[in-house]
């Protein structure tokens, strides 16, 4: 992770949601919001909205993720 600034903010889901992503979590040895972190930052680098942790900034996106 690039940056240790953290922005709080209230996010609501469905219990069965949340308790699957409990158990996901806790698989992986991560927090629920570490856990959401992971994957927010995970689909944001796919889809080519956040560069990779290993892309020079200012760099397009690697991989599949360039559209010309």
């Amino acid at each position: 992770m690039t940056s240790t600034k953290r922005k709080p903010f209230l996010l609501r889901m469905d219990q069965e949601v949340h308790d699957a992503l409990a158990r996901w979590a806790r698989d992986e040895l991560r927090s629920v919001n570490g856990q959401i972190e992971f994957l927010l930052r995970r689909a944001l680098q796919q889809a080519g909205r956040l560069a990779r942790d290993d892309d020079p900034p200012g760099n397009p996106p690697s991989g599949d993720a360039v559209r010309e």
